[in-house]
């Protein structure tokens, strides 16, 4: 015999499961006081130079004022409103024009636009039959970004950020030279090296341990002073790794450098490549954006010889995270020959409309985001001349920001920028004409964290700071969104030395 408390609980009622489990009418209200949200307090507020970049608070405190606890039950409404604003009122402003920290930021409304309608329909990319749209729409936007790189054929994917679109090269230039890899795995194949110079992207290396090519067979080319590479040094080591019985296969050169913002000479490595015969890859995803350029698309000459790019118009373009493209040359359909695994349950081969349009094989993951239509969106919006018309903007300020550095005491830039990064020291009156002191580089050192400090808890900026090499911390400020102005250029410059004038 079942005891009581054994017993089955009694089941709701018909009338009840004959009725939606979400309220509609009280969801969409949610919704709506949600976006008056947004509107106010990141939208209005986040972008006005009036109010703070951060409002900074340390890590316990911010825990209790966000009541971040999940429970069993349900809050009010009033308490999740209040939540929302909360969230809002103590993230980054990342639209802000005086976010300078990273290589993204503002907003494009367009763009935006695009973002809400996406995470709305709540679309899986992988067959035409649940993403007709935006099956299409991916193959439209990656067939107007090949042809500025210079092709009129090729395939291409958006893949979840820059770091994944270099790890899906390196994947696809192994699977080339051995495609037995796919089945067969690591065992059989001999020591594979990757050329790369030490300014390119750490997920060269994270790519290189993570296919199991391990990092110590990722090989750095000198660059000179302007953190290029240099073309007659990847030569020889690549002769030289040939000689000790590796097998090279994949350059990794970089349009854009993450701290410096330089651009590898595209050309000159790409005869390297096509002289041994290796997979040419640009990680473009910080300067692609120059192609639109008509004025600073030579900083990529030669990047139509490569075999593949990746590239993120959620940077520079402000297309919105995340928004991140892998270009091929190839022809073949290398990328859905290297992952796919044909799960018959998605990839039926006898549907009534044309498989290929079924593009989710091409991925390593079977849920994948829509983010072609942030972008195409924006690009509708303002065309590739508006989109041109940014990119050429964000060198002007930059040239007048350097210009307006020069004249003051205590900047001190590292080189002349080639792209919109600009990375200098700031030199207090108390360490000026001190620099053959013992101790300058250590007192140098200390200066950029103090003042960044200083910045995130007045919540007035952000830049951020590194050190490099056997240079000391400096600041890298980047200047690319549209809503800077000249105004907040001189802002920059001015809350520096308020900052740090008494260190």
């Amino acid at each position: 015999m079942v005891s009581a408390d054994m017993q089955t609980k009694e089941p709701a009622s018909l009338c009840d499961l004959n009725e939606p489990l979400i309220d509609h009418s009280e969801g969409q209200h949610f919704l709506n006081e949600t976006f008056k949200i947004i509107m106010e307090e990141v939208l209005r507020k986040g972008t006005d130079i009036k109010e703070k970049v951060c409002e900074w608070k340390e890590p316990e405190e911010l825990a209790l004022l966000l009541d971040l606890e999940l429970r069993a039950t349900g809050e009010p409404r009033h308490r999740l409103l209040q939540r929302v604003k909360d969230v809002a009122k103590y993230s980054i402003k990342t639209s802000h024009p005086r976010f300078f920290n990273q290589q993204y930021g503002g907003v494009d409304y367009h763009s935006l636009a695009g973002r809400f309608l996406t995470e709305a329909l709540n679309t899986n990319l992988f067959t035409y039959e649940v993403a007709p749209v935006f099956v299409l729409m991916e193959t439209e936007v990656l067939r107007g970004l090949r042809q500025l790189v210079g092709w009129t054929e090729g395939d291409g994917i958006f893949c979840p950020g820059g770091s994944t679109s270099n790890m899906y090269a390196m994947n696809l230039a192994r699977y080339r030279l051995f495609p037995e890899v796919k089945s067969q795995g690591l065992w059989g194949l001999p020591q594979l090296t990757v050329f790369t110079s030490p300014e390119s992207h750490y997920s060269v290396k994270k790519g290189a341990a993570y296919l199991g090519l391990g990092t110590d067979n990722v090989i750095l080319v000198k660059v000179d002073d302007g953190g290029r590479m240099i073309p007659a040094d990847l030569d020889e080591k690549i002769e030289l790794a040939k000689s000790q019985g590796a097998v090279p296969f994949l350059v990794s050169c970089t349009s854009g450098t993450t701290v410096q913002g330089a651009f590898d000479p595209l050309d000159h490595i790409a005869d390297v490549c096509q002289k041994h015969k290796l997979w040419m890859h640009v990680d473009a995803a910080w300067g692609g954006s120059v192609l639109f350029s008509k004025q600073h698309r030579h900083l990529m000459k030669g990047v139509d010889r490569a075999n593949s790019v990746a590239w993120n118009p959620h940077k520079m373009l402000v297309a919105g995270l995340q928004c991140s493209v892998l270009l091929l040359q190839d022809t073949t359909n290398l990328l859905k020959q290297c992952h796919s695994a044909n799960a018959t349950y998605l990839f039926q081969q006898d549907k009534f409309y044309d498989v290929n349009l079924d593009i989710g094989d091409k991925s390593v993951q079977c849920s994948r985001k829509v983010d072609c239509l942030k972008l195409w969106l924006m690009w509708k919006a303002v065309g590739s001349d508006g989109l041109a018309e940014r990119v050429d903007r964000a060198f002007i300020h930059i040239r007048y920001l350097v210009e307006q550095m020069k004249k003051r005491e205590g900047f001190h830039i590292l080189g002349e920028p080639e792209f919109v990064n600009v990375c200098f020291w700031y030199i207090p009156p108390s360490l000026r004409g001190k620099e053959g002191n013992a101790d300058y580089q250590d007192r140098l050192a200390k200066v950029a964290p103090v003042i960044k400090e200083r910045m995130m808890k007045q919540g007035t900026m952000m830049v951020g700071y590194q050190p490099l090499g056997n240079r000391v911390n400096f600041f890298r400020v980047i200047v690319f969104s549209p809503l800077v102005s000249q105004k907040d250029m001189d802002f920059f410059l001015n809350e520096i030395e308020r900052l740090g004038n008494d260190l």
